[in-house]
């Protein structure tokens, strides 16, 4: 375990240093917020239909940029062949990174509610226990992605391209920023494709306490399962 948070608060210092995270991941879901509460200020109530989309930004620049560009730029650099020499497995360092980005996460979701809750007087009426619950459901799967593409992608450059093509749709077309509901049919149809749309319909569900989709569930673990054994089956250390 002391290697763990030695490792953590190195790998965590690196990652404050880059801005990255804490622009997309902390800074964006807030500027988010901000905007979405101005625009219903006079209905708090559609504030809070947008919350868990607004929640899931940090997720999906951690799980799906984040992680891969990390695990494939460590994996060029040598850096994980040298763990393999090392007391220090590299499977440490993935559960090091996993855990920064995770955490990033959960304090994106803290600021974005506290914001939400002290400006703009919003409340959620679903239960907070099945939210986070679901909250990491969501978290883990897309989380899988990302270890998934930096596993496999032979290098920083390909893995970004991945990354860049898998980050900004789902960004912009699964509700985590446009909201869902006032896309075009069309759009709706291609956005239903997307993994981050049935984990925001999910989270919208709960925090609303609205009735919920097993479907939303089911390819929530789906793709789980599926993006973490291919990374366990042909994930590269070197």
């Amino acid at each position: 375990m002391n290697r763990f948070f030695t490792l953590l608060k190195i790998e965590g210092k690196l990652s404050l240093r880059g801005m990255d995270m804490i622009i997309f991941a902390l800074c964006l879901p807030v500027v988010v917020v901000v905007i979405l509460g101005f625009i219903y200020s006079d209905a708090p109530v559609f504030l809070a239909q947008s919350f868990g989309a607004i929640s899931t930004i940090a997720i999906c620049a951690g799980g799906i940029m984040g992680l891969p560009l990390v695990i494939a730029d460590y994996r060029q650099k040598k850096i994980l062949k040298r763990y393999k020499v090392t007391p220090t497995k590299p499977i440490l360092l993935l559960a090091v990174q996993l855990t920064i980005y995770a955490l990033y996460a959960l304090l994106s979701l803290f600021l974005i509610f506290i914001v939400a809750f002290l400006f703009f007087d919003m409340s959620l009426t679903g239960s907070w226990s099945l939210f986070l619950i679901t909250y990491l459901l969501v978290m883990c799967s897309l989380f899988s992605i990302g270890i998934m593409v930096g596993g496999i992608a032979p290098n920083s450059k390909i893995a970004s391209i991945i990354a860049s093509i898998l980050y900004f749709p789902m960004l912009l077309f699964s509700g985590a920023t446009i909201p869902y509901e006032i896309m075009p049919t069309n759009l709706q149809k291609i956005a239903h494709i997307l993994p981050l749309t049935h984990g925001i319909k999910l989270l919208k569900a709960v925090s609303l306490n609205q009735p919920i989709e097993t479907t939303g569930i089911i390819i929530m673990i789906i793709c789980l399962i599926i993006c973490s054994g291919i990374a366990l089956k042909f994930f590269r250390w070197e």
